[in-house]
């Protein structure tokens, strides 16, 4: 039964722009060969990390939703460990009630104009 999960992880700071699309699609391409399905991705890009990991203080952040098998979701957190351009990974199941509630919320309100 496919199930739906949130992976966040963080790539080295010194990875180009093109490198960086290079190992997030690469990561896509894995969960897709091994059944997933791939609901969104988003790069947030480079962030400052709230502690350093072996003395690097900022990251490249990726967040990818997606609805797989679990052995599927376990190879791909696998793969995000095995891999040296990932500092690290968080995998998560989401809860089915809290997918829900999202669904059902009203769409926030787009911001005001600024005033001059």
């Amino acid at each position: 039964m496919a199930v739906d999960y949130e992976v966040t992880y963080i790539l080295r700071p010194n990875l180009e722009e093109n490198e960086v699309g290079e190992r997030t699609g690469a990561f896509a391409e894995l969960l897709k060969s091994n059944g997933g399905e791939l609901l969104n991705l988003e790069t947030l890009g480079k962030k400052r990390l709230a502690y350093e990991i072996n003395d690097v203080r900022e990251g490249v952040y990726a967040v990818m939703r997606f609805r797989a098998e679990a052995a599927a979701a376990h190879e791909l957190e696998r793969q995000l460990g095995l891999n040296e351009d990932v500092m690290r990974a968080l995998l998560i199941k989401l809860d089915k009630h809290a997918l829900a509630a999202e669904k059902a919320a009203p769409a926030p309100a787009p911001a005001p104009p600024a005033q001059p």
